[in-house]
Parts: C-alpha cells; sequence; structure tokens
C-alpha cells in the first residue's frame, strides 16, 4: 500500500509540475515625455516581493510574481530629483503604493517562439492597481540542475489600461503611455 501512495504523489508531481521558488530578480522599467526616446525618459527599478516559477520537466508551464510597489525607483536620477520622482511615481499620480503595495504577474501559458535568443513567448496576467490585463513578452528560459531562469526581451505595457494616469491640470500630455521593461528571474 505504502508504494501505490508513493508512486501516485510522484506521478502527481509529475503531472501538476514542480514548483520553483524565486531567489533573484531585476525588473527594469523605463518610461517616456512626449518623445519616447532615451533623452526624454526615466528609467528604474521594483523588485520582487515573492514568486515561484512551475515546472513540468524541464519546461516552464506557470508561475507567478509579486512586484513590490514601494520599492519602484528610479535609476537615473540622483539626490532631490530622484526623490521627488520616487515620491511623484508612488502616490496617487501614478501607482498609488499606499492603496496598492503590490502588482502581480500570473503566467498563463508560455509557448515556443521563432526567435534564437528568446526562445519563448510567456503570456499572463498583469495586475496593478486592481486592474487585470493580458501581457506578453519574448524571454529566454533555460533550466539546468534544478535552477530556472527566465531573461524577457524589452517589452511594452500600456499604463493607461491599468489605470496608471498622471493625475495633473495637463493630465497625460508630458508622459507617454507606454512603459518599457525588462525582466530577469532565477528560481530553484
Amino acid at each position: 500500500m505504502k508504494k501505490i501512495f508513493l508512486l501516485a504523489v510522484l506521478a502527481g508531481g509529475l503531472a501538476f509540475g514542480q514548483t520553483k521558488k524565486v531567489v533573484a530578480s531585476d525588473v527594469h522599467w523605463w518610461g517616456y515625455k512626449v518623445a519616447k526616446s532615451e533623452a526624454s525618459s526615466h528609467d528604474g527599478t521594483v523588485k520582487v516581493k515573492s514568486g515561484d516559477m512551475i515546472m513540468k520537466g524541464n519546461q516552464l508551464v506557470g508561475g507567478t510574481f509579486v512586484l513590490d510597489m514601494n520599492s519602484i525607483t528610479s535609476t537615473d536620477l540622483s539626490g532631490e530629483y530622484q526623490g521627488k520622482l520616487n515620491g511623484h511615481l508612488k502616490n496617487g499620480d501614478f501607482f498609488e503604493v499606499e492603496k496598492y503595495p503590490t502588482a502581480t504577474f500570473k503566467i498563463t501559458s508560455v509557448k515556443k517562439n521563432n526567435d534564437k535568443i528568446y526562445n519563448s513567448l510567456v503570456t499572463g496576467n498583469l495586475t496593478v492597481k486592481g486592474k487585470t490585463n493580458p501581457v506578453s513578452f519574448p524571454a529566454k528560459i533555460s533550466y539546468s540542475k534544478g535552477v530556472v531562469s527566465l531573461v524577457s526581451n524589452k517589452f511594452t505595457i500600456d499604463r493607461q489600461k491599468f489605470d496608471v494616469a498622471y493625475k495633473s491640470t495637463m493630465q497625460d500630455v508630458f508622459v507617454k503611455d507606454d512603459i518599457d521593461m525588462l525582466v530577469k528571474v532565477t528560481a530553484k
């Protein structure tokens, strides 16, 4: 009877996948002023608070990442200007981190991509400020010795779909809707 139970547990693990916990991450963002260029942009980071990736064999099949929106920071500025922009990003003008301290991304599918470097297309649901929208991005996914690594190509999300809108008299005239992101996550 014990052998049957052990076999059922092992088969269940293979059927449903093996969960790997995120141990390292780097999420980088770029926001743009009127003209989408490096000269008219700000960039920075946001930390992954927690997350997991689900493997079935050596293939990524799912996962969830929780972003700590209180950690959002600009890296292109320093001193007083960095403090002002960070405060601006965290208040009601953009991410409202007191009300929405986290954002989440839940992987819904991983498909083969015809790119030599970014061999997979990751699709999932991104939830920011209580609004959920589908997001897809090309990624390089590798799995070796129990460690899975996901590195995205730079991809774009539309901040308006998440109600991340600049609340000023000029509203969104000065800020483009595009936010570019680059994600690197390692789990084991």
